[in-house]
Formats: structure tokens, sequence, C-alpha cells
């Protein structure tokens, strides 16, 4: 019996010590740990909008964004901001380096803001994609998503304005006017624009109380780093470049070759790159194939308007995978451009010729010094007598040399039975004299 009620009271205390560790584990927090790196694009927004999701899924306590970005486009900043501010998860952004320009601005979306010592944030001026100013409408939106981004979790505005406004003064952050506000991390923590300033991850951990968290990381998939490097706007015009001058060069070579390829290789990864990023859907793809379609479709069906239709299909699918018409106008110049000027160097230089419609168009000739001739040539005629058999009048038929010829005179009229002399032969059209009679 005793030995029963042992083995019944150890299953009790086991069961017990069970669902004590159930509590536990139930109680621990989950934190988030991911990077903002590089260039801010839109392959980056994607990348932490699954982040996001992520840890919503998880039922996440917090999500800490460890930034190191130099900037970069400013929609796809705005596009990141957005994300942190609709997240119901609290965020932080832990500065580590540089969180510059956009970097700035994503920074400032973020609930709480932490900076190890040697850390800068700031400088934040709106460039267009050439790298000037923007115009007053972009630079006017760009303040005023700064001014907001800081206002909406407490900061000061005047210092985020500073970040992107030359014109505000703040000669005590070194920021004078005609410079733009870049904080340190003892500067920004002074202005409120930083909750602290700590040495590393351990530290940050145990500012916010999670160092014995369940802390997580996300890793950018080697898609989507590859998505952010064929969004990049420096890679996109190069893209486009290579498969300009692939398509050039492979109309000069016979058959399908490595031009093809490469210049299609170029096309498959630009379209790639901006469907994982989710930049763009597969009606980009499909307007392209149709347009590449109906071009080819043109070589066979002359006309213009199918050839037309295509091109304008090809240039409306790059436009529509992309999110800046300004920078893929931009890339599709510099590709055109140099397309233009290898096609020439092609002709004029090496003096080769385009192969690609030999197939399609007739280039073969019939002359007369390789022995064709569309009729025969009556030389052996020429200063033969004969009788006009017909009346000329001025063409008709004359017997010369027993022969019945097909003749044509100068313009005069020749009775039938006169006497004819042949003073001319072009081809096939043989002239005739009259030769007036003697008696």
């Amino acid at each position: 019996m005793w030995r029963y009620l042992s083995v019944l009271l150890f299953g009790l205390l086991f069961t017990m010590s069970s669902f004590g560790g159930a509590t536990v584990s139930a109680n621990e927090k989950i934190v988030y740990h991911v990077p903002i790196e590089e260039t801010v694009e839109k392959g980056l927004s994607a990348f932490l909008e699954r982040a996001l999701t992520t840890a919503e899924a998880a039922d996440a306590d917090l999500v800490v964004f460890e930034v190191n970005t130099p900037g970069g486009a400013v929609d796809a900043a705005g596009e990141i901001a957005k994300l942190l501010a609709d997240s119901p998860i609290k965020t932080v952004a832990y500065v580590n380096n540089r969180a510059l320009s956009a970097g700035a601005y994503i920074s400032l979306s973020a609930d709480e803001i932490y900076m190890v010592p040697s850390a800068t944030m700031g400088s934040a001026a709106v460039i267009d994609s050439t790298g000037n100013a923007a115009s007053k409408k972009a630079q006017s939106y760009w303040l005023a998503a700064m001014k907001t981004a800081a206002e909406q979790n407490g900061r000061d505005p005047i210092y985020a304005q500073a970040m992107a406004d030359v014109d505000i003064d703040l000669p005590e952050y070194g920021a004078e006017k005609g410079k733009l506000l870049t904080f340190t991390a003892e500067q920004a923590k002074k202005a409120g624009y930083s909750e602290g300033t700590v040495s590393g991850k351990a530290e940050l951990y145990s500012i916010l109380g999670v160092e014995d968290a369940d802390i997580r990381s996300i890793e950018e998939s080697l898609p989507e780093k590859l998505a952010r490097f064929l969004t990049n706007p420096i890679v996109v015009p190069i893209l486009l470049t290579i498969a300009g001058i692939g398509i050039v060069m492979e109309l000069f070579s016979p058959g399908f070759g490595i031009p093809g390829v490469i210049g299609i290789t170029s096309l498959v990864l630009f379209f790639y790159g901006h469907l994982v990023a989710g930049i763009t859907g597969y009606e980009s793809l499909a307007m392209f194939i149709i347009g590449v379609i109906l071009v080819l479709i043109e070589f066979f069906i002359p006309g213009g308007i199918i050839g037309l239709l295509g091109f304008t299909a090809v240039v409306g699918s790059l436009f529509l995978a992309t999110g800046d018409p300004v920078h893929m106008t931009i890339s599709l110049l510099i590709a055109v451009t140099v397309s233009i000027l290898v096609f020439i160097l092609l002709v004029k230089v090496f003096g080769k010729q385009m192969k690609f419609f030999r197939k399609m168009i007739l280039t073969d000739a019939t002359k007369t010094e390789q022995g064709y001739v569309s009729n025969p040539n009556r030389l052996d005629l020429l200063g033969a007598e004969g009788k006009a058999l017909t009346d000329l009048r001025p063409s008709g038929t004359a017997l010369v040399k027993e022969e019945r010829v097909d003749v044509v005179t100068e313009g005069s009229f020749i009775s039938k039975g006169s006497t004819i002399i042949i003073v001319k032969v072009e081809g096939s059209r043989v002239v005739v004299r009259e030769i007036p009679d003697s008696n």
C-alpha cells in the first residue's frame, strides 16, 4: 500500500513540476533581432515586412532593428517607416555605426533609439536619381515626413527637420546654417533622440530587460539578398545596358550564341529581382513577353503597327516593373546610348554585317558578271541587214539572217518589205533603221 502511495505522490509531484515548467516557458519573452544594412531600397522593405510578419505571428514582445546604413531610396524608407508605425509590437532602433539619410528616418520611426558610442545619425537631405538636390515638392514632403516621424514618438521635430534642411541653424550641435545636422551618440541622447548609449547588444538587452528572453535572429535569405542587389539603383542600369549590348551583338552573330544568352539572362535577372523584392507582379513580365513576341512577328509580317505595339509593351513593362519612373528613364537612356555606340563600333570600325536577318531577307543577287541574264543579248545582230515582215509602227517583226526578230524603229514608220539595218542592241531591244532603195 505504501508503495502505491509513493508512486502516486511521485506522479503528482512530476505533474506539478511539468505545469510549473510550462508556466515559466509561457512567461518567457520573445525578442526578434533584425539587421538593416547597406542601401535602403525596395528589396529591404520586402525583407523587413517578412520579418515583422514573422514576429507578429510568434506574438513577439519586441523587435530590435540593428541599423547600419548610409541611406537610400525615399519611397522605400517611407514603406519601412509605415511598417514600423503600423506594427503592434514594440520596436527599437539599435544604431550600430550609422543611420544616415533614409536610415535616420527609419530609426526615428521606431519606438525607441539606442546608439553605440561611435554611432552617427542624421544628414537626411533628399536627392534625386542623378545625385542632385530634389525638387522643392519632394523636399517639402521629406521635411514633413521627418517631422512626423519625430513627433509620433515624442521627439522635438526641430532636430529631425535640421537633418534635412540646411536653413535651420543649430550651432550648438555643429549644424549652423548651411549644414545638415548629424547627431553623435552623445548629442542624440542630449537632444532626447536617443534613449541611451550602449556598448553592445548585451548591454542593450540588459537595459531593455530582455537579457533572459528568447532572442531570435532573422537574416535575409539568399533570394532576398540577390533581390536587394539586383534592385539597387546602380545595378539596374548596368543590367539593362548588358542586355542591350547582348542583343546588339547577337544581331551580328550567326545563329543564337553567347551574346544573346547574356542579354536574356540580364533581363531575367532584372525581372527576378523586382519580383522577389515585391516591387512588381507577374503582369510586368507577361507584358514584356507579349512585347517581344509582337516585335518578332513584325519581322515576318511587316507593316510597322505590330512592331510599334511590341516595342511599346517592352518599354512599358520595364516601367511597370519599377517603382521609380525617373530612375528607369535614366537607366533606359544609358542602356540605349551605350547599345547604339556598340552598334556603330561594330559596323564602322570592325566592318561587321548583321547576320540575324539573313534567313528572313533575300540578299542574293543575279548579276551579269556571274553569267545571269534576264533575256538573251542579241549583240550578234548588230549591223546586220534584213527585211521588214510587218509594218513597223514603230515596233514589228523583221527577217534577219533567216530569223524572225522583234524589232523597233528609231521612231519613224517603216513599211512592210522595206530593207532595214540593225543599228543598236540593248538586251532584248533591237533597234532598226530603214535603208533607202538604191533604185
